[in-house]
């Protein structure tokens, strides 16, 4: 099965650091609901990597 033109992205280096990023379309972002500079975790798994949303540690307050 072919994989659509979409997801295929290519990988480019952040400044002059040691840091690359991928692009990821803005459609997928927002199907999943994640915000701009949200907190996440990357996982190394067999053949690549695997992100998901981080816990934050606050709990919020409910005022009565």
């Amino acid at each position: 099965m072919a994989r659509p033109i979409n997801s295929i992205r290519k990988i480019t280096r952040v400044g002059r650091s040691k840091s690359f990023s991928v692009i990821i379309p803005i459609a997928m972002i927002r199907q999943i609901g994640w915000r701009e500079k949200q907190r996440v975790i990357v996982k190394r798994i067999p053949r690549g990597f695997m992100i998901i949303d981080a816990k934050t540690k606050k709990k919020k307050k409910l005022t009565i």
